[in-house]
């Protein structure tokens, strides 16, 4: 296995700039298949609707008015009915 991997920074050490960037996008591809896909998944462009707009301000004063502090995991699942 030595060998391989040695002759593999043989071909490596040969690459231009170009071909070494592809190369380290495949490489990247085969560790993190998942990684790789959101990396190219695009940006939601999508605007925002007024509903959703006027949900995440109620969110975001709910969370002020405790201080910052969420639901703890647990109660959020008791209160799914899952924990």
């Amino acid at each position: 296995m030595p060998d391989v991997r040695y002759h593999a920074h043989t071909l490596i050490d040969c690459l231009l700039d170009p071909q070494l960037s592809a190369l380290v996008g495949l490489l990247e591809t085969m560790l993190d298949p998942v990684a790789a896909a959101l990396r190219d998944v695009p940006l939601d462009d999508e605007p925002e609707t007024e509903e959703e707009k006027e949900a995440v301000g109620e969110a975001r004063d709910w969370l002020r008015r405790r201080g910052g502090n969420g639901i703890a995991h647990a109660e959020a699942m008791r209160r799914l009915g899952l924990g």
